[in-house]
């Protein structure tokens, strides 16, 4: 089977792999739709690593995908159901034709509506399994730094839950813009206003209820304990890539937060939160197909990654077609 794999710094190959072969409790999916994640480029893609990190495992670095059902050993699903997969350690990444898993990792889609939308659940529900870990936001106001495509997701999220005030801060016009369709009363680019006054401003002096880092850098996580409140919570999603970072010390004696580390991958149910995304978005609660903004083939797998990277085009989420 074709699998695209990184084989270089920002060098992606072509290669023909095995088709692997589902055992007794597995499926195998043909994979139709993959999507590239920040996390993808930022801790595989995007870093120039020393020669011995390559090639990847093909497929890789992708881990947001889509297919159907083309042979079941389970009694979970059935040949012809289309699913969102999450790749497991040692199946490779979601850049290939096919891929083995369990039912512990699949989460069944409708029938109808694209691929493209639904594989978008993906992100979205590991954002709503941070939102559970939050507790309610109704009538607080709550501030998100960086409006990637997480950002977004929990814009979408937090402005449906009731949040008061809903404060996204992006470097990027274009995001900030994107911010305002999801759901944000206040977009704030901190290099043209100051953040610290507005939140104050928005706030009554107070600060945010709940800061949110989603954008995954020392200064956005020292940004997210400045501009809480004293005794509020600090959610902490973005990864950081460095081992360890400095932290501002004062901000947390002065402002006593809970923060609340969260990532639903390594929460040992990586699906649940997924599968719930999938029935919220089915009975027209949210809709985070609308981060949509470019659709590829997977032959344009390279330039999908880079202008993903360099924030061309006005790139929020692009989908890839596999067969194409």
């Amino acid at each position: 089977m074709k699998a695209a794999r990184l084989v270089g710094p920002k060098h992606f190959e072509f290669v023909d792999v095995p088709q692997p072969t589902p055992k007794d409790g597995q499926c195998l999916i043909k994979l139709e739709r993959a999507s590239v994640c920040g996390s993808d480029i930022r801790a595989h893609y995007g870093p120039i690593l020393s020669e011995e990190h390559y090639p990847l495992d093909p497929g890789q670095p992708c881990h947001e995908v889509a297919g159907v059902v083309v042979d079941s050993r389970t009694d979970s699903f059935r040949e012809g159901q289309r699913v969102i997969v999450i790749p497991a350690r040692g199946v490779g990444g979601g850049l290939q034709e096919y891929m083995v898993s369990g039912p512990e990792r699949m989460a069944l889609l409708p029938d109808e509506g694209s691929l493209d939308d639904w594989v978008m659940c993906q992100p979205s529900g590991t954002v709503l399994y941070s939102c559970s870990r939050m507790g309610s936001v109704l009538g607080k106001n709550v501030l998100i730094l960086g409006q990637g495509s997480i950002g977004l997701c929990f814009t979408m999220l937090v402005s449906r839950l009731g949040a008061r005030s809903v404060i996204t801060a992006d470097l990027l016009d274009y995001r900030l813009d994107k911010s305002r369709e999801f759901g944000a009363t206040h977009p704030i680019n901190p290099s043209q206003e100051n953040l610290s006054e507005a939140v104050l401003e928005i706030t009554k002096g107070v600060g945010a209820d709940v800061t949110i880092e989603a954008a995954g850098y020392p200064e956005t996580f020292n940004l997210a304990l400045s501009q809480v409140k004293q005794f509020g919570t600090v959610m902490v999603f973005g990864v950081q890539m460095d081992k360890f970072i400095p932290i501002e010390h004062n901000y947390l004696m002065d402002k006593m937060p809970t923060i609340i580390p969260t990532t639903g991958a390594r929460s040992g149910d990586p699906i649940t939160q997924i599968r719930d995304m999938v029935s919220l978005r089915q009975r027209g609660w949210c809709d985070p197909a609308k981060l949509i903004t470019h659709r590829m083939g997977l032959s344009d797998v390279q330039r999908a990654y880079d202008t993903y990277e360099q924030y061309q085009d006005g790139i929020i989420k692009v989908v890839m077609d596999i067969n194409r």
